[in-house]
């Protein structure tokens, strides 16, 4: 039996409720809320479906939440869901629920590394100050050695200031979601008053099917032939964004892998997620919406690939619209860099604690306080990202969804448990962790199984072969390490 209380594998108390809500709200908004509303939310939901599924995830990521304000003060220690379902099913459900938590933050750290060059590349217009030295093409996506050498120096920096301590890193966060608040609630502001903004330009309302589109040489004006229209095109225009909604919201669970670092009451764990999910659902749908409000020929824009955001700001407020999203963005994918860091390495540090992974893992920085060795980890993984392309990582978003979904369910499942072992909770908690596993579940069906007439809701073909090679890794690591797993 390790023990799991020695100065040597223990983290110190620093971070205050506006760091920790900072962690959460800057792992919820990353690359995605400032680059899918063109690649992926304005085509497939279109404005109001997009909209509907943002409030529904919240809603739902809401009720989780009041299972994870339950669980923390239970178990207030690093590793979050991983803790939880340990104390609650045993060491195979509890290594199940690791190893997909580890896809679902792990991965999230060089996806938001890929957007760094995408961010100076739609700044410096025709310049193209990163497109230089060797360069090569995978799933269609150019990578230049001058964007993989930025990618990379960010994620270095980044993942040192980590090791540094977590207070510094709490502090920088918290600077970074600020900064992030701002310049969307101003975007928002100039969308909603400026002479370019027309309720005609959110037409089609639901979205369209864009491989159709571009087949037929679709235009603008014709486009709504291609429309998602009637009940099931619109029920499958809200699915398709609300089945990534466990990828969109990944981040407020980031929380409970650092319980073991706050220096506050675990009483206000509740507020801090609820005020993170909330301010998450505000940036996807402002974002997305005023992509279309100001464009009247966004459907033209998403076939032709641009950067729909970047082009709305632009035409609505010249090279300030450009500072804009570039400020934005850029704290977005910093404090997304920078929190899931914390959450991988906090995560994979529990678990080596209890023994699911070598002991290495395990070490704590004597001056700082934090997991260096599994930072050290992170950092090597994530420089994967620069190198592998957009594209290839954009494959990593559906294992997200998945991780963070089995995340989920265990913890609601643990909820219910334990309030039946200890005979606390109320009715209404317990009615809101059953209904948790209920979504949790959902969200995996709708990810996994095609469900005829809901297109681009399930998983892609190269999602389903990741998710084979991560469970095949995973069962022969359990293998290897299950005879060090602790009680």
């Amino acid at each position: 039996m390790r023990n799991n209380e020695s100065e040597s594998n223990t983290l110190k108390r620093q971070l205050s409720p506006l760091n920790v809500w900072a962690i959460a709200f800057g792992c919820v908004i990353g690359w995605g809320s400032f680059i899918n509303p063109g690649k992926k939310f304005l085509p497939n939901s279109g404005v109001a479906g997009t909209a509907i599924a943002m409030v529904l995830g919240a809603l739902v990521m809401i009720i989780i939440a009041a299972s994870y304000a339950y669980m923390v003060p239970k178990h207030p220690k690093a590793g979050g869901e991983f803790t939880f379902a340990k104390a609650c099913f045993g060491k195979g459900p509890a290594y199940l629920c690791g190893w997909f938590l580890v896809a679902a933050y792990l991965t999230n750290v060089p996806m938001n590394s890929t957007a760094i060059g995408l961010i100076v590349d739609g700044i410096d217009g025709s310049a193209d100050i990163l497109k230089f030295g060797f360069h090569y093409s995978i799933a269609g996506f150019e990578i230049y050695m001058g964007e993989m050498i930025l990618a990379m120096a960010i994620l270095l920096l980044f993942g040192y200031l980590n090791i540094l301590g977590v207070q510094k890193a709490g502090f920088i966060q918290t600077i970074l979601s600020g900064l992030l608040i701002v310049s969307v609630v101003t975007l928002t502001i100039a969308g909603l008053t400026s002479a370019k903004a027309n309720g005609l330009n959110l037409e089609p309302i639901w979205g369209f099917d864009k491989a159709a589109a571009m087949a037929a040489n679709a235009t603008t004006e014709n486009v709504n032939e291609f429309a998602h229209v009637g009940t099931q095109g619109i029920i499958s225009a809200i699915l398709a964004t609300f089945a990534i909604a466990p990828w969109a919201y990944v981040g407020f669970d980031a929380i409970p892998q650092a319980a073991e670092e706050f220096n506050f009451s675990f009483k206000k764990v509740s507020g801090i997620m609820v005020v993170a999910i909330l301010f998450g659902c505000f940036v996807y749908t402002a974002n997305n919406t005023v992509s279309a409000l100001v464009l009247a020929n966004w459907p033209e824009r998403v076939m032709a690939g641009d950067w729909v955001l970047l082009v709305a700001a632009e035409e609505m407020l010249g090279t300030f619209g450009k500072v804009l999203i570039g400020t934005g963005v850029s704290c977005a994918v910093l404090s997304g860099i920078m929190g899931f860091y914390l959450a991988s390495s906090r995560l994979m540090f529990s678990m080596s604690r209890d023994g699911y992974l070598p002991k290495w893992f395990s070490a704590v920085d004597k001056k700082h306080g934090t997991p260096k060795n599994a930072m050290i980890f992170c950092i090597i993984i994530s420089l994967s990202g620069p190198i592998l392309g957009r594209e290839a990582l954009g494959w990593f978003v559906d294992m997200c969804a998945i991780g963070a979904s089995v995340g989920y369910f265990f913890t609601c499942a643990s909820t219910v448990v334990t309030m039946k072992r200890d005979g606390d909770g109320t009715p209404f908690l317990k009615t809101m962790a059953v209904t948790g596993v209920c979504f949790s579940l959902a969200f995996v069906v709708l990810q996994l199984v095609p469900i005829p007439g809901l297109s681009g809701v399930h998983f892609g073909k190269e999602s389903y072969l990741l998710l084979i090679v991560w469970i095949v890794l995973g069962l022969l690591f359990y293998g290897k390490q299950k005879k060090q797993f602790a009680n």
